[in-house]
């Protein structure tokens, strides 16, 4: 059972990895083997809308100089995914978006490699705005016919600078039901 996490933070150390770490942390107690992909060292080229990916139809972008394919050929031998990302102006990272775009197309006109797999959104937000990139994440897990769980409270941190994730009681809390949704579900399917 494996869990890949795509970090949508310019940050290497900051808020969103080091919630992702602790989400991880859970799911290994559970069994649950673990990856953290940093998108903002992938250097990912935006898509061109080239179409090529349609006219194909194998899953696979046309730009080959990335590692987007490689990503999603991860991410497709996974069982779980997680979409994290801070929000900027009201929306996901530009790496986030990036990624999302070319992932999206290439799996809509490909395999749908992602059906039927758990998925998770987790936003950090200084002040406002996260709940639009929460919905954002989980629309693009639903329209890949993913499995999305759910958290009480929803995995939303308020923070600016690491480490004040944790002083947000409330919204790791939302993390802690989210790591253990995910982890039960992704047991409970594989079993």
């Amino acid at each position: 059972m494996k869990v890949i996490a795509l970090n949508g933070s310019p940050r290497l150390v900051g808020n969103t990895g080091n919630i992702l770490n602790g989400i991880f942390d859970e799911m290994e107690k559970e069994g649950i083997e673990t990856e953290q992909i940093q998108l903002y060292s992938e250097n990912l080229t935006p898509c061109n809308d080239c179409r090529s990916c349609e006219i194909r139809g194998d899953g696979r972008c046309i730009l080959e100089d990335d590692s987007l394919n490689d990503i999603v050929d991860r991410m497709r031998e996974a069982d779980g995914l997680i979409l994290a990302s801070p929000c900027y102006y009201g929306t996901y990272s530009s790496q986030m978006k990036i990624f999302l775009e070319r992932a999206g197309m290439i799996l809509e006109t490909g395999d749908m490699g992602l059906r039927r797999k758990v998925g998770g959104a987790v936003v950090v937000n200084a002040h406002e705005g996260g709940s639009m990139v929460y919905s954002q994440l989980v629309y693009w897990m639903l329209r890949n016919k993913m499995i999305v769980c759910g958290s009480t409270p929803a995995p939303i941190v308020a923070a600016r600078n690491s480490p004040q994730y944790l002083n947000d009681r409330e919204g790791m809390k939302g993390i802690l039901s989210l790591a253990e949704e995910m982890a039960w579900a992704i047991t409970d399917m594989n079993r």
